[in-house]
């Protein structure tokens, strides 16, 4: 264990972080990794890539001697679509209302076959010797939809969002036989209700809505729509509809670099009558950027982010620059409600070099509008991405991230600051990278801040790094596991 102390400007706080799953422990590594977490009342929960760990938030042990195969909860419940099919981009929350578990991963089980692969634990215990899962499996094709040839639409970059009145998840969709072209995102509502009971589900609810998306005679892409993810004791108000982001890529007209809008969508789901659920579309206006990477040759493009290694080999990482990163981290403070959401930006706008994390808090209910934003640059030569936000219960906010450099190995940092009063954010490191990842400069493709349920203060982050440089077919990547309070918070 490593114990940071970190110096402050504006609150004093400590530093503890160790080192994750690591490529070296599980048979696949694979890329991209997509670590991610949730932290629960006793443990802490990792994803890395198609396996998971746990452990204990005091003495920082692990719930298994080893990485769990992510189709382990599915084991022994008779679904062969998610036990033993190969699968990934697994996800983990931590439902505080209900104080359970949530693990959720695709499935493939066969050509041209889908499903979502949802696990409830019967617990917040991980290492109860009582543990079991309430396991489900949410068959994909007819939600995907498919291309001219009868290929069904591959779910790309799913996300998942816990709200009161259901889990919700979203998807990519992207045409198998046209280079993995993005057609359209879908948005999902799953039944929480039966499932945190063990009980049948009803069948998902589901919208898509093409992408790109046609407005004002141009298209504007919209990547991984990103559902409110609720954090706090305090459940939405009765009968609040969920929420879902994107950001609004600029046209690729050839000439436009910068956006200054987000997209909203508003998901009702009626569980009594299905044909009365919606899902509504509009625009929230916010100040103007241009997307980490985003080059007008070549709009796609969002590998940009340097390393000591890039000036030999080439290789730029991906600062997955084209999408809003999760959470939608969502606070209800019952006078008012917040939303915190953050992306990688150009810190120069109309550039392709040096990236920033581009921050925004949205307030209000029926129809939250932008409050306010700021971007976390530190003024340095550092390029920062691969963001994750998260609000505790006093209102401070605290972003994880990458960072990197011609002359920095990509590490893991985070900054933090007041909402209210609005303060400068302050940055801390949480590990320092050693190696560069010179094998496809893949990054991620996300990561995730956590508020601690036991005291709704201290923040967990998780991220990657490397130890050693990742030279050719060898993979050997790292993950680090932190967390940190701010002094305000008690």
């Amino acid at each position: 264990m490593l114990l940071v102390f970190a110096p402050c400007l504006n609150h004093a706080q400590t530093v503890t972080s160790f080192d994750g799953i690591a490529a070296s422990q599980v048979a696949q590594p694979g890329l991209d990794i997509d670590p991610n977490g949730a932290v629960g009342t006793k443990q802490y929960m990792e994803w890395v890539n198609v396996y998971y760990q746990a452990y204990d938030k005091t003495t920082l042990a692990k719930v298994w001697s080893s990485p769990q195969n992510g189709d382990t909860p599915w084991q022994n419940s008779g679904m062969s679509n998610c036990f033993g099919a190969g699968g990934g981009d697994g996800l983990i929350k931590f439902d505080r209302l209900a104080s359970r578990w949530v693990i959720a991963r695709r499935a493939f089980p066969g050509p041209n076959s889908y499903y979502y692969c949802v696990a409830i634990s019967s617990t917040d215990d991980l290492a109860s010797p009582t543990l079991s899962w309430f396991t489900y499996q949410f068959a994909l094709n007819s939600v995907l939809g498919s291309n001219s040839r009868g290929n069904v639409y591959w779910p790309d970059w799913p996300k998942l969002g816990v709200w009161s009145d259901a889990y919700y998840a979203s998807f990519d969709l992207e045409d198998v036989d046209n280079s993995y072209q993005q057609i359209g995102v879908v948005a999902c509502a799953l039944d929480r209700t039966n499932m945190i009971k063990g009980a049948a589900a009803r069948a998902m609810q589901c919208f898509s809505d093409p992408s790109p998306i046609p407005l004002n005679g141009a298209l504007y892409l919209a990547h991984s729509l990103i559902p409110a993810d609720l954090e706090g004791a305090t459940a939405p108000p009765a009968g609040r509809h969920e929420y879902f982001l994107s950001i609004q890529n600029p046209p690729d007209d050839g000439v436009t670099t910068t956006s200054n809008k987000l997209n909203l969508w508003n998901f009702h789901v009626n569980w009594t009558t299905p044909s009365l659920s919606t899902f509504k579309k509009s625009t929230i206006s916010v100040a103007s950027y241009t997307p980490a990477c985003y080059d007008l040759t070549l709009p796609s493009n969002t590998f940009c982010v340097n390393e000591p290694s890039s000036t030999t080999t080439g290789w730029f990482l991906d600062s997955v620059g084209d999408r809003l990163m999760p959470r939608l981290a969502y606070r209800n403070f019952g006078t008012y409600q917040s939303f915190l959401i953050s992306h990688t930006v150009q810190v120069v706008a109309g550039t392709n070099q040096q990236t920033g994390i581009r921050w925004y808090e949205l307030r209000g209910s029926a129809s939250p509008t932008l409050f306010q934003s700021g971007t976390v640059t530190n003024g340095n030569t550092l390029y920062r991405f691969m963001p994750s936000i998260a609000q505790d219960k006093v209102g401070n906010a605290a972003v994880g991230y990458s960072v990197s450099s011609n002359s920095v190995h990509p590490g893991i940092r985070a900054a933090y600051w007041s909402l209210v009063p609005k303060t400068a954010p302050t940055e801390i490191q949480l590990k320092a990278g050693v190696g560069d990842e010179e094998n496809s400069g893949h990054w991620g493709d996300y990561t995730s801040m956590t508020v601690d349920p036991s005291d709704d203060c201290t923040f967990w982050h998780v991220n990657q790094y490397y130890a050693v440089n990742e030279i050719g077919s060898s993979i050997n990547w790292n993950t680090r596991i932190a967390h940190f309070k701010v002094s305000t918070c008690q």
